[in-house]
């Protein structure tokens, strides 16, 4: 069925309600207003109040008790409106949800689901447009996902809500009106919250991206197969804990990797990913792993700049040619 990224969201919710008392979803403007991005429309009047719940203007506090309804038994849905918002609530997160089953020696779980919009792209300047998911990847006792396709938006709201451990799952801005064709058969977007993803096969250059920028790359791959430079595209979609396999068994084949990543380039996830590709395939590496990120300042507001800041399609095809020694 044809469908886009914000109502397949909005499928997994209204699943995950219908199918559990425990589940409920709560948040800033998630209920009379349907969501800061529409995703949660419509799911008040279907499940009520007690089910889909509006909160106060403070991370801290919902979080909390998001936190405290998990230990209870229940199943939260915490909707962040931004990952720079969620900042306010990182002791909730990263000194509460994330250590308290490893301090208690496995007498108590947070099954938490967090979501938050991440990411630029929409003209919504510095405090609203950064990528965080690096931040929260570092830290043992998460489980971090970063769905950029329909099938993962539909389908990994389900394992998450299983896992004993809190989930954050990070929803790019510019995907909400991402369009495309969602199987009617479960088997298609089912999935788990484990494993990377090949998104496209190719031989000569492997290209590592997730979330808003996984779109990118591949527009990228598609003008370099015009050129005759077949690129493997992998899509990360868990960045905690990173599954390295496919990327060794691409770089093991291709012999190149370009890592795309929104996030700054210091301290950033694609570091990490470089770090461990120089770890597991050094002696298959024709050539340094070469990495796009946005640039070092915070987001502009204006879209050309914005433009300029973000790891662009050209941007992946010039590194690529540049890594091959072509121009």
């Amino acid at each position: 069925m044809k469908t886009n990224y914000r109502e397949a969201l909005r499928m997994a919710l209204r699943e995950a309600l219908a199918s559990d008392p425990r589940v409920f979803l709560m948040g800033e403007d998630v209920g009379r207003y349907g969501g800061s991005y529409a995703v949660s429309k419509g799911l008040l009047d279907e499940f009520g109040p007690e089910r889909v719940r509006d909160t106060p203007l403070s991370e801290l506090g919902f979080v909390g008790a998001g936190v405290g309804a998990a230990l209870g038994g229940m199943r939260p849905i915490v909707e962040i409106m931004t990952v720079n918002f969620s900042l306010l609530a990182m002791d909730q997160i990263v000194n509460g949800a994330a250590t308290l089953r490893h301090m208690s020696g496995g007498q108590l779980h947070v099954p938490l689901v967090i979501r938050m919009a991440t990411g630029a792209g929409r003209q919504l300047a510095a405090q609203h447009s950064h990528s965080f998911e690096g931040w929260y990847a570092h830290v043992p006792g998460l489980r971090v996902l970063a769905p950029a396709t329909l099938s993962d938006a539909r389908g990994m709201l389900a394992p998450a809500l299983a896992c004993p451990d809190p989930v954050i799952l990070f929803e790019h801005v510019r995907l909400y009106n991402l369009e495309g064709e969602l199987e009617d058969d479960p088997d298609a977007w089912r999935c788990d919250i484990r494993s990377a993803a090949v998104r496209r096969v190719g031989d000569a250059v492997t290209l590592v991206a997730y979330g808003g920028s996984l779109l990118r790359a591949m527009e990228a791959a598609e003008q370099l197969s015009d050129e005759g430079i077949e690129a493997e595209v992998i899509d990360l979609r868990v960045l905690r804990p990173l599954d390295v396999a496919p990327l060794l068994d691409s770089v093991h084949k291709t012999h190149r990797a370009v890592v795309v990543d929104e996030g700054w380039k210091s301290g950033s996830l694609s570091a990490e990913i470089v770090a461990r590709l120089m770890e597991g395939a050094f002696y298959d590496l024709d050539a340094p792993v070469a990495r796009v990120c946005s640039e070092e300042v915070p987001m502009p507001y204006a879209l050309p700049l914005e433009e300029a800041v973000l790891p662009q399609p050209a941007k992946i095809v010039t590194a690529v040619k540049e890594l091959m020694g072509r121009k």
